[in-house]
């Protein structure tokens, strides 16, 4: 089981979230129906394919030992689903409870116009 998922967002979105209490997603999760998520080895080409050149980012460290996975994904809230390159994702049927968010880093972007990413945990 991978411990961390990570969640890239803008981070605007992720204050008005932390005011709240809770993130719903950004708006291509809100029209997917689910939080888009990335395992830690997915993170780099999740960030290049969909954020590049994009400031004001954090990527968002979340404990996925929060929610009970079991052998049938289809009963929990969090899911790992096939998505790109026929690779599992994690997708996140609910909202997410900001407390379950252990770090945040910010994405900046360096000279070669690429995001600098941090150490992360899994």
């Amino acid at each position: 089981m991978t411990r961390y998922i990570y969640k890239v967002v803008d981070r605007d979105t992720w204050q008005a979230a932390v005011l709240r209490g809770t993130f719903a997603g950004a708006e291509i999760d809100l029209q997917d129906g689910y939080i888009h998520f990335s395992a830690r080895h997915q993170v780099e080409e999740t960030i290049r394919k969909h954020f590049a050149g994009r400031h004001n980012l954090l990527l968002l460290e979340v404990d996925a030992a929060a929610w009970n996975e079991g052998e049938d994904d289809s009963q929990t809230a969090l899911r790992w689903e096939v998505s790109r390159n026929g690779e599992k994702f994690p997708h996140l049927y609910a909202a997410l409870d900001v407390t379950l968010v252990t770090a945040s880093y910010e994405l900046p972007i360096n000279a070669a116009g690429e995001h600098e990413l941090p150490e992360l945990s899994g």
